[in-house]
């Protein structure tokens, strides 16, 4: 690790973390809080998947389907409009919405093998943004003067990574330039996020082959061709599933590159100062 003792991080001048868990357990609203403290500088691995990485396709998406509107087409063609996303850290819709879900195109899905393009490209552009932490950790001091910097990562970041390889790529890039911390939910909030999901459920990033087993299996269970699908209900189907298939990523991710924290301590952060003795804490259970 980083930073190998409690004191070691408390005394460290520069603090940089990577920030890892499920979506819902409280990554960017401590990454906020801490560059609200003046500090920190926060760098949104979905931010900049968006804007640096799919923010063309995301944008050419848009067009198409404005070409299919007369009027707009004649504005777009005549360079008399413009269209782009507007994303933002606490607006990631563009990202989300481009990545879609699969299924009948008259339910609002994707027909399965453009579903699996845009799965690959958000793949290529997640592994790309967290290997740009480096470069950002660089940025960060050397253009604004930022001591201490925080990555906030995707909730997939475990599908791209195989933590039991001690020569991982993203692993070791990541690593070797911050503390690695895993935000670990209880069984209560795993109940919890699947409850949110069944009521808004958002597309997800899937690792290849877990996506073609859990359609194979939604489509043999439920009797289905493909154009049957409601893309709502495959992907309510497959939350939990998918949830089962991260923890033990995210846990080898902790035990063998960093530490882990608890959704219940990150729960009771007030500023940055409490973020630092959470993670103190952390680190002296692993001395």
């Amino acid at each position: 690790m980083r930073y190998n003792t409690e004191q070691e991080w408390s005394n460290a001048a520069q603090k940089r973390v990577v920030i890892f868990a499920m979506s819902g357990l409280g990554k960017t609203t401590v990454s906020n809080m801490l560059r609200d403290s003046g500090d920190w500088f926060h760098y949104s691995i979905d931010y900049r998947i968006g804007t640096r990485y799919m923010g063309e396709y995301i944008a050419d998406n848009a067009k198409r389907e404005a070409m299919k509107n007369p009027f707009l087409r004649d504005l777009l063609m005549s360079d008399s409009i413009y269209i782009g996303s507007n994303i933002s850290f606490n607006n990631l819709t563009p990202v989300s919405a481009y990545l879609g879900k699969p299924g009948s195109p008259d339910r609002g899905g994707l027909e399965i093998e453009e579903y699996r393009r845009r799965q690959a490209q958000f793949e290529r552009a997640e592994r790309q943004a967290l290997l740009d932490t480096e470069y950002f950790i660089s940025r960060a001091e050397a253009l604004y003067g930022y001591p201490h910097f925080v990555c906030d990562t995707g909730g997939s970041i475990c599908e791209w990574v195989n933590p039991e390889d001690p020569k991982d790529p993203i692993l070791t890039a990541l690593s070797e330039q911050s503390l690695m911390v895993w935000i670990k939910g209880s069984d209560e909030h795993t109940d919890e996020l699947i409850k949110r999901f069944d009521k808004d459920p958002k597309p997800m990033a899937y690792q290849p082959a877990f996506l073609q087993s859990a359609w194979a299996e939604y489509l043999a269970q439920n009797a289905l061709n493909e154009a049957d699908v409601d893309p709502d209900a495959f992907i309510r189907w497959t939350y939990a599933k998918a949830l089962a298939h991260r923890a033990p990523l995210y846990s080898s991710m902790a035990k063998n590159w960093g530490i882990t924290v608890d959704a219940s301590d990150i729960a009771t952060l007030r500023d940055a100062k409490d973020f630092t003795s959470v993670i103190g804490a952390a680190i002296a259970k692993t001395d």
